[in-house]
């Protein structure tokens, strides 16, 4: 799932202005949905067992850098590469950074989805290529990040 600007803060809204998805309005009801928007709460995606899920996200920065490296290098010819942060972002890992750095409250939300890991070590080995976004800097980004009033948001595709 490839991120830029405040798209990362858009996919943790309860509200109509989901980025993506799930849509979390959809899975917990519009009146809680209403009052975890009412409180800026961010939801913890757990998996059918109650384990908080992990996926797998892309800074937009990064997977032109990881074009880039591949677009002439002689070991990315006819190979596939994932392009991916290190490590996935864990719903709860997230919440958590979001709680100590901004005070965020955060709502666990029962999913029927599962956790993924994309390995990036073939790019990072063939290509010298390296992410540079974590779990921190994306969020930090995204929630810091401040839409001018003539820079309106639009979503290309529902999610």
């Amino acid at each position: 799932w490839i991120m830029e600007k405040d798209d990362f803060k858009y996919q943790l809204s309860f509200g109509d202005d989901v980025f993506g998805g799930p849509r979390w309005r959809d899975l917990v009801g519009a009146e809680r949905a209403d009052e975890y928007v009412a409180s800026g709460a961010v939801p913890v995606m757990l998996d059918p067992d109650g384990q908080p899920v992990s996926r797998n996200f892309v800074h937009v920065d990064d997977l032109v850098d990881a074009v880039l490296a591949a677009i002439d290098h002689p070991a990315a010819a006819q190979e596939t590469f994932n392009i991916c942060m290190n490590e996935p972002v864990n719903y709860r890992d997230l919440a958590e950074h979001l709680r100590h750095t901004r005070g965020t409250p955060s709502v666990d939300v029962a999913t029927p989805y599962h956790s993924t890991w994309l390995d990036n070590a073939k790019a990072k080995f063939l290509l010298g290529w390296r992410p540079k976004y974590d779990l921190a800097r994306m969020a930090d980004e995204a929630f810091d990040y401040q839409r001018l009033p003539d820079d309106p948001r639009k979503v290309w595709y529902p999610g």
